[in-house]
């Protein structure tokens, strides 16, 4: 059983028109079809539009998003949701698995889709983008849509992304609020290199310090999006250290499932993980995919695709929290409550002011706040309370 915290946060701001709606017939699952509004502002038009009954999407994935509750799965509820927002039949979508580290290897599977009549094709990780901006170049009629990552040519190529750390802040409050250990593991799939991956572990951090200066964050890095082997060990390492609440950004859900062996906490990622572990997940910090998926392949049947890039937040739908467990600890939900308000409100924008690093220095300064370009490529850096294993 699960309180009701912070269901839908959007939803405060935001009155969201839902195409087909989520009756019986909805997909399964908590982050289907959220964050979809039917009416959107756009900029200057690069299309002329395809009629509904001639569209075709194709989507590449790294894994199969019927393994798990990962990264794929949850990429795939959006284009469910999707296709069940705009009515389109599943002989309008194709699929494809193919490993994003051969550039050629992903152009041939792009054109493939191409041949097959895809007119859009959305590529969902980071490793796709040099291929889909050449392929892009090379098929001006189709769109293409990247996630993640960061190049896009303002035409038929954009790049889509969210604000995640806003949710990963309220998470880390759930962390800090819980903790008995003060000892809080982390499995990242890349290092400091990556601002995806490090904004997310300090946005994380910051939540917890919030609420618990005295914990400390311990992160392992597997350097792979998608690696079970190493997730797992990863997992086990941090346990053996006594975390007692463990997180992540990594595609499998070993993190929450060797926390429940253990008898303790979990806070999943991509989708709600209290499916695989409804004892410990005290929160999942989701994506709703449905909310960007739905609006891109609406503009280009509207004729409204301008080719700007997309990156949506708490106030669009697109990222949260899940509910809280019933066993999560007194006075959590309070304080989750009041940073989503502040969020929502703009008064807390998780990357504000002075903040320090655990090499001494500082990033930022007072009265100001982080802007999107640094989040998403200038994080180099992890928080004061960031422990890295070696």
């Amino acid at each position: 059983m699960k309180k009701s915290v912070c269901k839908r946060a959007a939803a405060v701001v935001l009155s969201m028109v839902l195409l087909g709606g989520c009756g019986s017939d909805a997909v399964e699952d908590y982050a289907t079809n959220e964050g979809y509004e039917e009416t959107t502002e756009a900029g200057e038009a690069v299309t002329t539009g395809i009629a509904r009954e001639d569209i075709k999407v194709g989507v590449l994935y790294i894994g199969d998003p019927e393994d798990g509750s990962g990264y794929n799965y949850t990429h795939d509820l959006g284009i469910k949701g999707m296709q069940k927002n705009l009515g389109l039949e599943d002989e309008q979508i194709e699929r494809d698995i193919i490993a994003d580290s051969d550039t050629e290897e992903i152009k041939t599977e792009i054109k493939n889709l191409i041949d097959d009549g895809c007119n859009v094709i959305f590529a969902t990780s980071w490793g796709y983008m040099e291929a889909t901006a050449e392929m892009a170049e090379e098929y001006p009629d189709v769109y293409f849509s990247h996630g993640t990552g960061y190049m896009s040519n303002g035409k038929n190529f954009n790049n889509y992304f969210g604000r995640i750390y806003q949710a990963r802040y309220l998470s880390g409050i759930v962390a800090g609020m819980n903790t008995k250990t003060n000892k809080i593991g982390y499995v990242a799939a890349q290092d400091s290199s990556n601002s995806e991956v490090t904004g997310g572990i300090d946005a994380f951090a910051l939540g917890i310090a919030s609420v618990n200066p005295d914990a400390k964050v311990y992160v392992s890095v597997t350097n792979s999006w998608y690696d079970p082997d190493k997730e797992k060990q990863a997992s086990k390492e941090l346990l053996d250290m006594g975390c007692d609440v463990m997180a992540q950004h990594c595609d499998t859900a070993y993190p929450q499932t060797l926390a429940e062996e253990r008898g303790v906490y979990g806070i999943g990622y991509n989708s709600d993980m209290s499916k695989e572990t409804p004892d410990s997940c005290l929160t999942s910090v989701i994506w709703n995919w449905s909310a960007y998926y739905t609006t891109a392949v609406q503009s280009i049947i509207d004729g409204t695709w301008d080719g700007s890039n997309y990156y949506g937040g708490m106030q669009d739908g697109l990222v949260e929290i899940t509910d809280l467990a019933s066993f999560a600890a007194e006075g959590t939900a309070e304080k989750v409550d009041e940073a989503t308000a502040k969020i929502l409100s703009g008064e807390c924008n998780v990357f504000d002011g002075v903040i320090k690093t655990n090499t001494g220095e500082t990033v930022g300064t007072e009265g100001s706040t982080l802007s999107d370009e640094d989040i998403m490529g200038g994080i180099n850096w992890y928080c004061e309370n960031v422990v890295v294993l070696e």
